[in-house]
Formats: structure tokens, C-alpha cells, sequence
């Protein structure tokens, strides 16, 4: 199988590491820097292009799509043109309005949208809780993305803020978990932090509700700023049960409580440390998609309906109000 991968920056570099190790995968690698690619390709023991075009020319079976935000559209379009499956990396477009418009062109093709969550084995599972009612009656999620830094200041400037570029993650897999949409958004947030978030009307550290269409309450916690690591977790509270996704030893968060050690293991620092793994089988899943053996798990109306919930909380935070997502919708 011959995957051709756009885009070879810190995710792009991660991916062609990965997919190079899958059994029976060739790699064609392409970055807008041609010392990259050359370093790359070298690396991995890839073929090189030169550029998008003369990559999709080659003889590919599918193409992974790793550049930057405002390439996404183009670069999948380009490629369902050409008649290949294509992997792009989360959001599809800088906005929601823009997502929908690549859906319409899209119809029929075969993408897949990586939001590498689905693929990791404690949100499986929690999933698989949810699905086989083993907690009764769902009443509150618990949501949390705490990065232990911000990204360099040219990359938030260029992100289209918090809510679609890091919360957005916690909006998917509540939607996969729960199996539920969101009728209703309300958000907060503060700016403390490095002077790009006030310049940029972003925030550092956020907070949303979101209301889901059986009345479960879903609250969504976000920062920049996490000084002890990278920490992801869910909580879902059931009327017979509850579950909770990433208390591990690796868990970046300190306990005072008298006698008590856990967590106990280094705390995780990095997203590509904590979801090494879930990149693993998210590509591995791409390649079965190109093969033709499974639908592709993360479609891209499935990242479109993630994109209106961070449009409604990014309405929602600069209006200082409640946003139904009709609201975000008919504006569009």
C-alpha cells in the first residue's frame, strides 16, 4: 500500500514515523520546505515530492494530510478529485460554515477525520459503557484538556482560537461517547497569560456547559497554563454508575490527601506521549479504510458537528451568553 502524507511538521514528522512502521505501507512525503522533506524522507526511508501536486501524481492507494489549518480544505479536495481515501488531521477548515462547504463537495468520498480519541482504549471502553447502559441513566459528563503550555505565539495567532483548536477535541468524544448531540452552549474564559491571547481575542483558560439533546449536562475544562502536564480525562455520572477515562498512574495531578500515592508514575508532558499509541491504531484504522475493509471511523460530518460546537462557544464566550446551536447554524 503506497500513502502519500502532506504536511511534515511536528504531527506530520510523528505520522510519517508511524505509518513507515506499519507492515506492507510505502511512504511519499511532501512539506512546503524541501529541506524537510528531504530530512524526512531520509529519515523514514521515504520518496520524496517536491510539491501536493506532484505528490498526488505519484502511484498512491491513499494520501494522510498533516499541513497546516487553512491548507485542510484544499488538500482534501484535491485528493477525493483525484479518487484517493483521505486521512486529514482535525479541523477540516479554519470555521464551521467552510467545513460544511467541503462536506457538500465530499459527498460520497472516502475521509477520515483524526480525532485520535476514538482510538484510545479508555474512551473505548467508557463508550462501550455508555452504549451497553451499564450506568444507568446518563445525568453529567466531565470533559478536560489542560495543555502544559502554550504553542508558539504564531501558531495560536493562526489557530481560530481555543474552542476550535483544543476544545474541539473534548466536543468530538463527548458526542462519540455519549452518542448524544448538543442543543445549547454557554462559555468563559480568561486571557491571563502571554499578551497573544488578549491581542488575538483568544482565551488562555476556558470553561463550558454544554446542554445535550436528552438533557445531560456536559461541563468542558481547557488551559494553556497546566504546570504539572498534559492532562486528559472524562467523567460520565450515571444514575447506576460512573466511569472515568485517564485515572492512571501517569495522571498529572498531585494528591494531599494523608497516606494516599497514587498517581504514582511520571506524569504525562506531551500529547503525542499520552496518545502515542491512539495515533497508532487511528492509522492503522486509515489503512483498512483504504483497503476497503471498514468505514472510516471519524467521517467528516462527524467533524463538522464538533466545529458548530466551538463556533457556538466562541459565540458564546465574546457574547457573554447562552448560544443554541440553531443560533450558530442559521447565522452561517
Amino acid at each position: 500500500m503506497r500513502i502519500g502524507l502532506i504536511g511534515l511538521g511536528r504531527i506530520g514528522a510523528f505520522h510519517a514515523g508511524t505509518l513507515s512502521s506499519l507492515p506492507g505501507v510505502e511512504l511519499v512525503v511532501c512539506d512546503a520546505l524541501p529541506a524537510v522533506t528531504e530530512r524526512v524522507a531520509a529519515t523514514v526511508g521515504a520518496e520524496a515530492a517536491a510539491t501536493p501536486a506532484e505528490l498526488l501524481r505519484r502511484d498512491l492507494d491513499g494520501v494522510v494530510v498533516a499541513a497546516a489549518t487553512d491548507a485542510h480544505p484544499q488538500l482534501i479536495l484535491a485528493a477525493v478529485e483525484s479518487g484517493l481515501p483521505v486521512f486529514c488531521e482535525k479541523p477540516v477548515a479554519r470555521g464551521a460554515a467552510e467545513a460544511e462547504e467541503v462536506l457538500r463537495h465530499c459527498a460520497g468520498a472516502v475521509v477520515q477525520i483524526g480525532y485520535n480519541r476514538r482510538f484510545d482504549p479508555g474512551f473505548v471502553a467508557a463508550r462501550a459503557a455508555v452504549r451497553a447502559g451499564e450506568l444507568g441513566r446518563l445525568h453529567t459528563v466531565r470533559s478536560t484538556t489542560l495543555d502544559p503550555a502554550p504553542p508558539p505565539a504564531a501558531y495560536l495567532a493562526a489557530s481560530g482560537g481555543i474552542f476550535r483548536d483544543c476544545s474541539v477535541h473534548d466536543f468530538d468524544i463527548i458526542r462519540f461517547v455519549t452518542g448524544r448531540e448538543v442543543v445549547e452552549v454557554y462559555a468563559t474564559g480568561s486571557a491571563r497569560g502571554d499578551d497573544v491571547f488578549a491581542r488575538t481575542g483568544d482565551a488562555a483558560t476556558t470553561a463550558a456547559v454544554l446542554t445535550l439533546d436528552d438533557e445531560t449536562i456536559a461541563v468542558v475544562s481547557n488551559t494553556r497554563y497546566n504546570g504539572r502536564g498534559y492532562d486528559v480525562r472524562l467523567e460520565l455520572h450515571g444514575t447506576a454508575d460512573s466511569v472515568a477515562v485517564g485515572l492512571e498512574d501517569r495522571l498529572p495531578l498531585r494528591s494531599v490527601e494523608p497516606g494516599v500515592s497514587f498517581p504514582a508514575g511520571p506524569p504525562h508532558d506531551f500529547f503525542m506521549d499520552r496518545f502515542a499509541s491512539a495515533y497508532r491504531r487511528e492509522l492503522t484504522a486509515f489503512t483498512e479504510v483504504v483497503a476497503g475493509t471498514r468505514e472510516s471511523p471519524c467521517t467528516v460530518a462527524d467533524a463538522v458537528e464538533a466545529g458548530w460546537i466551538a463556533e457556538a462557544c466562541t459565540l458564546s464566550l465574546r457574547e457573554h451568553r447562552p448560544v443554541r446551536m440553531t443560533d450558530v447554524r442559521s447565522a452561517a
